[in-house]
């Protein structure tokens, strides 16, 4: 499987909510042209909502639109039979993942209202690969990476729920204290969830909230859970876009070499404030090919196919094989 990519995380879904969008517009960083050219064989769709009024409508949404999606010939869901061995496969794989539990449950409903909004949500697009609690901000499950607030009641009751799904959690996006929440609680249930960091890298090597501490990097690796590299400016160094591979370097340092993949985080960045958000020579889903060159230079080919595919398709497969 030399050469393949996996990609943990993209907003194609957020941007396909507009109509005049459209999934070959180069003007979206993981636009299916860049797909297609990087070799990327799964791509992680991620349904994005921000915690307001009405954030229901938008998680239904967007797993509608990724339902539309598995009707053209370019896609193929990934899931337990396709995983292994994906590559008899044609076209770009997908699987759904949720950020931010508002995506089926808003701050005042009814619990069991939300649960049956995520098992549609489930149901539509065959399958969530791992939902992360919270966004930048904090809900009624716990903090987000802008907060500080840790595990909240309504946040247990959901990692309860969680335990009887095929479903990982991500912690790309949690305040650090809902992370360590997540971790002992996970550990006093004795559940078996699969953690990851879907896109996130080290804020030892780039201080930035969204990047994870030493402590909590080491207990995803303890875990054997998975982390993304992130090719946002603001996670890997705001002018020097080689950091990336200092992250990388950091990471397999700690014991990482079976832990680390891709998880990009391409979105439609134009209208932002700080746009570009992205450096050139990572601007795009085209340029895996470029990195993992540069990997089998650092390291070796076995190195680079670890990271481009085989840690997250071997994350893939422990969280397809779970029980329900």
């Amino acid at each position: 499987m030399k050469n393949l990519n996996v990609d943990l995380h993209c907003d194609l879904l957020v941007y396909l909510m507009n109509s005049e969008h459209k999934i070959d517009n180069r003007e979206m960083r993981c636009a299916l042209p860049y797909l297609q050219e990087g070799n990327v064989k799964v791509q992680v769709m991620a349904l994005y909502t921000a915690t307001e009024k009405g954030s229901i409508a938008n998680g239904i949404r967007q797993s509608e639109i990724f339902a539309d999606l598995l009707k053209r010939d370019d896609f193929f869901l990934v899931n337990k039979e396709s995983v292994d061995p994906i590559e008899n496969y044609n076209g770009v794989g997908i699987v759904a993942a949720i950020e931010n539990a508002s995506n089926f449950c808003e701050e005042d409903m009814d619990l069991d209202e939300g649960f049956k909004n995520l098992d549609r949500i489930v149901h539509t697009t065959n399958g969530v690969l791992y939902m992360g609690i919270t966004h930048h901000h904090e809900n009624r499950f716990g903090g987000g990476n802008m907060a500080t607030a840790g595990l909240k009641d309504d946040g247990k009751v959901l990692i309860d729920y969680l335990a009887d799904q095929k479903m990982a959690i991500d912690l790309a996006h949690t305040s650090d204290q809902l992370a360590y929440d997540i971790f002992n609680y996970t550990s006093q249930r004795n559940y078996k969830i699969p953690i990851l960091a879907s896109h996130s890298n080290f804020r030892t090597v780039y201080p930035n909230n969204r990047n994870l501490p030493d402590e909590l990097a080491k207990e995803l690796i303890e875990r054997r859970g998975l982390i993304g590299m992130n090719f946002i400016k603001d996670y890997i160094h705001k002018t020097n876009p080689e950091m990336l591979y200092d992250h990388i370097a950091y990471g397999m340092e700690m014991g990482a070499e079976d832990y680390i993949t891709y998880g990009a985080d391409f979105y439609y960045d134009k209208l932002n404030p700080a746009y570009p958000r992205f450096f050139d020579t990572l601007g795009n889903a085209a340029v895996y090919p470029d990195i993992n060159e540069k990997l089998e230079n650092m390291y070796s080919s076995e190195i680079a196919d670890k990271i481009s595919h085989k840690n997250a398709l071997n994350f893939m497969k422990k969280v397809f094989s779970m029980k329900s």
